[in-house]
């Protein structure tokens, strides 16, 4: 039954029982959590049982040893950027976010103003959430972010933004939307804990890429069909191949920052933390499919579906030729894959 493709309560002990093994092993942590607390629909499409609001679940259950940072972009609240999804400014999806954290019983230690600037939009977002009791504080600009690492780890760089106090062993690290500076949050955060004698370390909670599918495994095609707008791009994280011989599926951004990253970290804490980008993903979702077949074909309707929509939208001149384009090569790829699976099935 396609129902059962997904085992959602083995993936729900699994994350935990890997967030609190790498507490063990480094202290406190900071985990990055990309894409959206609640609703992942996306997921639940490709992976018949994923419970959309399954983060949530996990993190509720976690909540005594947990707390939340939310993360903004100072330009962001500037230029009124919006989720398309519910039509939200970026500043105002935060403040939503807090009251749903709050209902969930989970505490909510400060909203982090990324690059920060004086504003009037800004001071307006500061004074509301001071109105709700949740301190904010603040990140700056440093010229040669991020390759100058002497600079950025001196009293010049880190050491001049907020540090944020934190008070549990878990410290989720969320935002609004892309780009709201949720890795320079977490970042800022470990050099300042050093420089208290606070140890803690770094990691991200990720759903996608799948590292142990491969990079034709459907799962891992319709992660890139999704992200067809910012152009995400499925590698093989040639780190992990060189540090354990075993093939492991990244995608470029994390490839391509990671030797920068790598070295922030090294030098914070003193010696190799991770070696490669895939190890710093918290990250079970392949171990607890149940039903292969039954993921791609649901993976590959999602391609479909994302594809006709993004038909639609070139259309209505919402999408440029060059996401149609890459629409069109993943699409075009999916189908000889689900062709090579199912040779026996008609692809309407």
């Amino acid at each position: 039954m396609e129902q059962f493709a997904f085992d959602n309560e083995k993936y729900k002990e699994l994350q935990k029982t890997e967030i609190y093994d790498r507490i063990k092993k480094y202290g406190k942590l900071y985990i990055e959590v990309g894409g959206k607390l609640f609703d992942d629909n996306h997921a639940a499409r490709c992976l018949p049982g994923f419970d959309p609001n399954v983060k949530m679940q996990i993190f509720k259950e976690l909540k005594n040893d947990l707390e939340i940072i939310f993360c903004i972009n100072a330009r962001d609240i500037i230029s009124r950027r919006t989720r398309s999804d519910n039509n939200l400014t970026y500043d105002e999806e935060v403040l939503r976010l807090i009251d749903c954290m709050n209902n969930e019983g989970i505490s909510v230690c400060g909203v982090m103003i990324n690059f920060h600037q004086q504003d009037p939009y800004i001071e307006r977002f500061e004074n509301k959430c001071k109105e709700i009791n949740v301190p904010v504080y603040k990140t700056y600009h440093i010229e040669e972010y991020p390759n100058n690492i002497d600079k950025i780890l001196s009293d010049d760089g880190f050491g001049k933004n907020d540090h944020i106090e934190t008070h549990k062993n878990i410290v989720l690290v969320s935002a609004p939307g892309a780009n709201s500076g949720k890795l320079v949050t977490c970042l800022s955060q470990l050099y300042n804990d050093k420089i208290r004698d606070i140890q803690s370390a770094y990691a991200k909670y990720e759903t996608f890429p799948v590292w142990n599918l491969g990079l034709d495994d459907l799962v891992n095609v319709a992660y890139e069909m999704a992200t067809a707008d910012i152009v995400d791009i499925n590698m093989v994280d040639p780190y992990y191949e060189k540090a354990y011989g075993k093939i492991a599926t990244n995608y470029n951004r994390d490839v391509e920052a990671f030797p920068i990253l790598s070295n922030m970290l090294n030098r914070i804490n003193g010696h190799e933390i991770y070696p490669s980008p895939t190890d710093m993903g918290i990250n079970n979702v392949g171990n607890a499919i149940k039903d292969t077949l039954a993921v791609q074909k649901a993976s590959f309707a999602e391609i479909e579906r994302r594809y006709y929509k993004n038909l639609i939208k070139y259309e209505e001149h919402k999408i440029s030729d060059r996401v149609l384009e890459r629409s069109n090569e993943l699409y075009a790829k999916a189908k000889e894959i689900y062709k090579n699976l199912f040779p026996d099935e008609e692809i309407k």
